[in-house]
């Protein structure tokens, strides 16, 4: 085979006298410019290179060129020199490795990379950086599902049309995996809790809530692709974690009681208490971990944050040694700030359903309480006039004041069965157990003491029943009650007498009654509770009355000791 020279020389320049020596010897090579030149020096070995003194510039960057392409070669982009017709006149190794040819010279560009979909900006990048003699950049993605990002340089060669370019090409799989995996992820978790509204008038807390495990699990096992996973909640009162969700785990693991506390409660408790993802690279090693999945060998497990605060944590394991990175560790704390989000969206919709629910039964209670107690008063003053006259007409206003009294007592338990006070946390009021069940009887001149006294005292498991007057009050103690009274208010101001008079008329009825008489601030012309407190009143309340201050006094005649009632022997 003739040994080959190389002749870089414009096709005008007169080379026929070197030619005539070569020829027969040697085999001559044309290039036209430098970057033809280069491109056959990186292909093909050369004996000798002529350079006419109108290209000897360019072949001086081109020895800079050969001598620094072991940098090039190091490089862990690829960088391409393409014609117009987006052939490669010359690639480092790069390209060569990730089409698993041995050359690409000579080759057009995009079929080396399998004829990849051009994604934009630009979707004729080499195309436009020739038109326009501008720098031009576009993402690629290949027929496996890489992709790269090109970057096209035109090369200017002063009098003459851009006919080169430099391509660099990096592999940007990892990082465009990495935005659609996050991506997804955070669709997953707007789709963990989205119902419709239709969806959520129909569902109970308990359906929304295995709706939001079962999205869950979907999503980490399709998307993250963790198969052990254990869900748990943080209880703010008492620091326990209780399970949630658990899902591969040893039944004694997932039923094991933890706590929030940094020891002695594995790395769960720890998480919790911390606030800070844990990553277990390897079980039998790690002084935390507490068993879980049978031969799991690693975990991560990552806090549960809403508002700043914990809430709960998720574990996952794995029975390969370090099978979770810090970027599954990334994924999984996005993945639970939206999981944490579902939960507490679920718990404001079970909350905002009991409100509406509480509301409503409410103001019908509101609507119907007053008007109730208004009959109770009519058929009290009725009975006072006409009963012992006539006995049948007694046990009829008997049975409709006991009709009366049922159905604020009905409205009441149909509203603890539409919206339970389980179901809403934040309606939740603090226990008064010396209240529940309670009858309380309110006399007040004022509609607005009245009616606040139903709502406040009903709130808390009181029945309540609310007069005008005096005498309707003693009327109602007389000859109505089953039993007696376990609590009665009365304002010293009645239309119909003092407070003082209405306590010495009720002690004819009821031996140490438990009364509490209201009074406002400043207002007590006929000195009624300085009389009553002599006479042995043990609870006064002033007007407005907060609601805590009327508990406690309503709490205190009825936790006071009563008399013995004595036997007739």
């Amino acid at each position: 085979m003739k040994p080959k020279i190389l002749l870089l020389c414009s096709p005008q320049e007169n080379a026929e006298e070197l030619l005539a020596r070569a020829v027969g010897s040697h085999e001559v090579v044309v290039a036209e410019n430098p970057i033809r030149a280069l491109a056959h020096l990186t292909r093909d070995g050369f004996a000798g290179v002529y350079v006419s003194s109108e290209f000897l510039d360019g072949a001086l960057e081109i020895g800079r060129l050969l001598r620094n392409e072991d940098i090039l070669e190091r490089m862990p982009d690829a960088v391409v020199l393409l014609d117009a017709e987006n052939t490669i006149l010359w690639s480092n190794v790069r390209l060569c490795e990730w089409s698993h040819r041995e050359s690409v010279a000579g080759a057009n560009f995009y079929a080396v990379l399998g004829g990849p979909e051009i994604l934009g900006p630009d979707f004729c990048p080499f195309h436009s950086a020739l038109a326009t003699g501008e720098a031009t950049s576009s993402t690629l993605r290949s027929s496996e599902n890489h992709y790269y990002h090109v970057h096209a340089a035109p090369v200017r060669e002063e009098g003459r049309p851009t006919r080169h370019l430099i391509v660099t090409v990096r592999d940007v799989t990892n990082e465009v995996q990495q935005q659609q995996k996050m991506a997804a992820i955070h669709q997953a978790g707007m789709d963990l809790a989205d119902l419709s509204a239709e969806e959520i008038a129909h569902m109970a807390v308990r359906d929304r809530i295995e709706l939001l495990k079962s999205n869950i699990l979907h999503f980490t096992h399709d998307l993250l692709h963790f198969h052990v996973v254990e869900i748990r909640l943080l209880d703010p009162k008492t620091g326990r974690l209780n399970p949630l969700l658990s899902v591969g785990m040893e039944p004694d693991a997932a039923s094991r009681e933890l706590y929030a506390q940094p020891q002695n409660n594995g790395v769960t408790g720890f998480v919790a208490a911390t606030g800070k993802s844990y990553l277990c690279e390897d079980t039998t090693e790690d002084p935390l971990y507490l068993p879980g999945a049978q031969g799991a060998k690693s975990s991560l497990t990552v806090p549960l944050i809403l508002h700043d605060e914990v809430i709960g944590t998720f574990n996952v394991e794995s029975p390969e040694l370090r099978a979770f990175s810090e970027s599954d560790l990334q994924f999984l704390e996005i993945f639970c700030r939206d999981v944490a989000a579902s939960l507490n969206t679920l718990e404001l919709l079970a909350a905002e359903k009991a409100h509406t629910m509480a509301e409503g039964v409410e103001e019908i209670h509101k609507a119907v309480a007053l008007p109730v107690d208004q009959i109770l008063n009519d058929a009290v003053k009725v009975m006072e006039r006409y009963a012992g006259q006539d006995p049948e007409v007694g046990d009829l206003l008997q049975h409709i004041l006991r009709n009366a009294r049922d159905i604020k007592q009905v409205i009441q338990k149909v509203g603890q069965k539409m919206a339970p006070a389980e179901a809403l946390p934040a309606m939740q009021v603090p226990e008064r157990p010396a209240l529940r069940g309670r009858r309380v009887l309110v006399a007040d001149r004022d509609e607005q003491v009245r009616s606040d006294a139903h709502n406040m005292l009903e709130r808390y498991g009181c029945i309540v029943e609310t007069v005008g007057d005096g005498a309707t009050a003693l009327h109602l103690v007389r000859i109505l009650t089953e039993g007696e009274y376990d609590a009665i208010l009365a304002g010293i101001d009645l239309p119909d007498m003092t407070g003082y008079e209405f306590m010495v008329k009720l002690q004819e009825i009821v031996e140490s009654p438990p009364l509490v008489l209201m009074a406002g601030f400043d207002y007590d012309p006929h000195h009624s509770l300085v009389q009553a407190r002599q006479a042995g009143l043990k609870a006064a309340l002033f007007k407005p009355f907060r609601l805590e201050l009327l508990l406690d006094a309503v709490e205190l005649v009825v936790n006071a000791p009563r008399p013995v009632p004595q036997t007739q022997g």
